[in-house]
């Protein structure tokens, strides 16, 4: 659609906010993506923001694309509250008009962190759990066959590198259901074969219009640094994680083969392929 003021292609975006009020940078961070990608790509993208949790606000159908964010919580104990219930009632009218024939503006969706454990469980995709610990900090996902082949994650190295901060995972992919509703892992968290666990499950396409990661692809060094910087996240990455640790953390924010490239490419790429622009311009 055009804007009938300055002849710019309209994009209607919706956001929905799962941060149930809590101190972030993921709304900020989603704001400024796209803010630089509207201006990139001289589009005029009006963004609704939808409070989800504590406002029980959803998007109707009118939106040409979702961006779901992350938020606390536990994704498992939530499953009989009201937002909860209401989003995945809004998650089920998309797929269902994104599945009719007659609709011919399909709606895209990109889930992040706890919003990607919500539509792992409504998809069956896998087991959604509890971590034994927190994992917080910039770590290297690497691709599997899939992720190589998808355009949202093009232009990543492998392993790439992106921010983690979650107390749940996503293990033991329910292989043969993924296969049949035409879904693909695109990635997984690095090997630590020092210990037992298994490796969590960090993207999953879910079908044509759908796609979403475990870590959050749209932190940027300046909001990652301001979070570290705080007494209090200092303290906790020192105490679980150790001083090195936090040290080796705040290095990786600049580096630019690591979460700014992260931040540059996974949601941009999706935007892009969300209205078909063909060329990617970064």
């Amino acid at each position: 659609m055009l804007n009938e003021l300055d002849g710019k292609r309209s994009v209607k975006v919706a956001i929905l906010d799962l941060y149930d009020g809590f101190a972030n940078q993921g709304m900020r961070c989603i704001r400024a993506i796209l803010k630089e990608w509207a201006e990139m790509n001289d589009l005029d993208v009006q963004s609704t923001e939808f409070d989800v949790r504590q406002k029980d606000e959803l998007p109707d159908t009118s939106f040409d694309i979702y961006i779901s964010s992350g938020g606390p919580g536990d994704p498992l104990k939530s499953r009989f509250e009201d937002w909860d219930i209401a989003w995945s009632r809004w998650l089920d009218n998309i797929v269902r008009w994104n599945k009719n024939p007659s609709t011919t503006q399909k709606k895209h969706i990109f889930f992040i962190c706890h919003s990607f454990q919500l539509a792992c469980r409504y998809f069956n995709a896998g087991i959604v759990c509890k971590r034994k610990s927190n994992s917080f900090g910039v770590f290297p996902m690497h691709m599997l066959e899939a992720g190589k082949a998808e355009p949202v994650l093009d232009g990543l190295k492998d392993p790439f590198y992106g921010v983690d901060s979650r107390d749940f995972q996503v293990i033991q992919p329910n292989h043969q259901l993924l296969n049949e509703m035409g879904a693909s892992i695109l990635c997984i968290e690095k090997s630590r074969p020092h210990v037992p666990y298994e490796r969590a499950v960090m993207g999953i396409r879910f079908n044509e219009y759908m796609i979403g990661t475990q870590f959050h692809p749209e932190a940027d060094a300046t909001g990652m640094s301001i979070h570290l910087q705080t007494e209090e996240k200092r303290q906790s990455v020192i105490e679980n994680h150790g001083e090195a640790k936090l040290i080796d953390m705040l290095a990786h924010l600049s580096d630019p083969d690591k979460i700014l490239w992260t931040y540059s490419h996974i949601i941009p790429n999706f935007l892009n392929q969300s209205i078909a622009i063909e060329e990617v311009v970064y």
